[in-house]
Formats: structure tokens, C-alpha cells, sequence
């Protein structure tokens, strides 16, 4: 069993903070980053919560080089390369390897349905020519495909390849990827879907990944030292109080319209504010008041502390 790596990790895919003309807030940027490291979470920027594929090369590489000047020495920083230009993707991973960070993640290209040969050949030509270590990120919701299993387990053994995020929300799924990998020294399991937290860290799962964690990391934290520690009941209970933040600004909701809500629910915390990048826009003064209220009225009756640093 994985001895060396008892250590469950919580890594935030954390949002594109913007100003009103869509530029960087890098006030912004350092405020939600202070806020993630101190509560024991790791980011991951420019994935799907971060509004990837809607932002130029240009404000990718402010953002990256933002990340990493907020980056405490030490600390790990997990950066999106996903782009349906292969060349793209190359050049911005091997620019995040030259400011320090180890690993990046990709996800399928969106605009062709890809065989299952042509996935494969398509992360390990990525694998090959990027300097630093690969993630597979799999996310049907938008590349409208699936990483089959065992084609994942064959890119496993690459390696240059070191993990897989996976944010399909299939449990049989799951619970395989958990048979093939748990026991792997060299390969880690990443869950993606909020949902299947708590399941996935008790049966083998490296870390998690959820979108909640931009404003209530300390959830996560707690949840993973509580697997770490066998105390499943509490880590059950931390996936209640998950779910319940989760459907606050998910239920009834596109992923587009969940990611604006997201961000007000950080808005409510000094993190930054709510503008988005087009094609994804508000969704009216009437919808954040309503959201507002959910959210003070279920953080007051579960007694949810949310850890905020002092100069947030």
C-alpha cells in the first residue's frame, strides 16, 4: 500500500480573478492564494473553474506568473496547459517549467471527437515534448469524451506521466481506477468530481480536487487528515457539508452559470470579485441576492468556518 504517500492532497482549481475591463486583479490573485496555502490547499490555475478556454495566451502567462510570485518557497502550484493547439500546449508548459512548476495537466483538445488511438497518441506526443511532468485531466462535461480505463492505464506506465485528475462523475468508474492505482507508487489518482470526495480519499485516491475549495478549503483540509487518520465518520460528515456548499451555487445551474456564482460566493469573503469572461456572463442582481442569502443562512446553521486569513 502506498506508505510513502499517506498524505492526501486538497488542490483547488482555483478561478480567473478579473477586473471590470476582464484584466488580471492581481490584488486579487495574492489575496486567494495567501487564503489557499494557509488552509493547507495546493492551487491548480487555468483548469475548467479557472475559465481556461476562454482567455488569451496573454493573460494565461500573467496569470502563470502571478501564480508563481505568490507561490511561498516550497509550495507546490499546479498549472493548466489545455489548449486545441498542440503547440500551445507545449510552449506554455515548458514556460511554466522554466518559473518552477513540476507538473501540468492537459485535458482532450474539445472541437473533434478523437478516437481511442488518437487520444493516446495525442498525450504521448504532449508527454514527449514537454519538460515538465504530465497530468491526464478527463472532464466529459466539456470535451464531450471519455478517457477509457485502460487506455489511461497503458499512458500510466509513460513516465513522464504522473497522474490522472479525473472529473467523470461515474462511481464504477471510480471504484476501477481505485483497483487499478491505489497500490501505485508511481502514478496518482486525482478526484475531480466534489461529490465522490470522501469515497475516493477512504479507497485510494491521491487528492481532490474541488471547486468548493476556492472559498472553503479548510473543509477539504479537514477531510483529508481525517481519512489520513481513519476517522471515516468525520470525513463523511465533512462530504455532507461539501455537498451542501456545492449546491449552492451548482443546483439548477449550467457550468458556465455556476462558475459566476462561485465567484460570488468568494466576493462575500474579501476574494475577489464577480466578473466573468465572455461567453459566460451574471446572472442578475435578484439571482446573487438569493444566492447570498442561501449561503449565510447554511454557513450560520452548520456552523461552518471557513478560516479566513487576517488581511483578507
Amino acid at each position: 500500500m502506498k506508505e510513502i504517500r499517506r498524505k492526501k492532497e486538497t488542490i483547488v482549481p482555483v478561478v480567473a480573478p478579473l477586473k471590470q475591463d476582464l484584466s488580471l486583479d492581481q490584488d486579487a490573485v495574492a489575496r486567494i492564494f495567501s487564503y489557499l496555502y494557509t488552509n493547507g490547499a495546493t492551487p491548480f490555475i487555468l483548469g475548467t473553474t479557472g475559465e481556461s478556454a476562454s482567455l488569451s495566451n496573454t493573460f494565461k502567462e500573467a496569470y502563470l506568473r502571478a501564480a508563481v510570485a505568490n507561490r511561498p518557497e516550497g509550495e507546490k502550484l499546479y498549472v493548466g496547459i489545455s489548449s486545441n493547439i498542440l503547440e500551445d500546449s507545449i510552449s506554455f508548459a515548458n514556460l511554466a517549467f522554466d518559473l518552477g512548476v513540476s507538473e501540468v495537466a492537459a485535458t482532450l483538445p474539445t472541437y473533434y471527437k478523437l478516437s481511442d488511438g488518437q487520444m493516446e497518441k495525442y498525450y504521448l506526443d504532449l508527454a514527449e515534448a514537454i519538460t515538465p511532468n504530465l497530468i491526464v485531466y478527463n472532464i466529459p462535461a466539456t470535451t464531450h469524451m471519455s478517457i477509457p480505463l485502460n487506455l489511461l492505464d497503458r499512458l500510466s506506465h509513460h513516465p513522464k506521466i504522473v497522474a490522472v485528475k479525473d472529473s467523470e462523475r461515474n462511481m464504477e468508474r471510480l471504484d476501477q481506477s481505485l483497483e487499478l492505482w491505489r497500490d501505485r507508487i508511481d502514478f496518482k489518482h486525482y478526484m475531480g468530481w466534489a461529490g465522490a470526495c470522501a469515497h475516493s480519499l477512504i479507497n485510494g485516491s491521491d487528492g481532490i480536487v474541488p471547486s468548493s475549495a476556492n472559498f472553503a478549503p479548510a473543509i477539504y483540509r479537514d477531510m483529508c487528515l481525517a481519512v489520513e487518520q481513519g476517522d471515516l465518520e468525520s470525513a463523511y460528515a465533512l462530504q455532507k457539508q461539501s455537498d451542501d456548499l456545492g449546491a449552492l451555487y451548482q443546483s439548477n445551474k449550467s457550468l458556465g452559470e455556476s462558475l459566476w456564482a462561485l465567484k460570488i460566493l468568494m466576493k462575500q469573503l474579501g476574494l475577489c470579485e464577480s466578473y466573468m469572461m465572455p461567453p459566460l456572463y451574471t446572472l442578475g442582481k435578484q439571482e446573487e441576492e438569493h444566492i447570498v442569502k442561501a449561503y449565510q443562512t447554511l454557513i450560520t446553521k452548520d456552523n461552518i468556518k471557513l478560516n479566513l486569513v487576517s488581511h483578507v
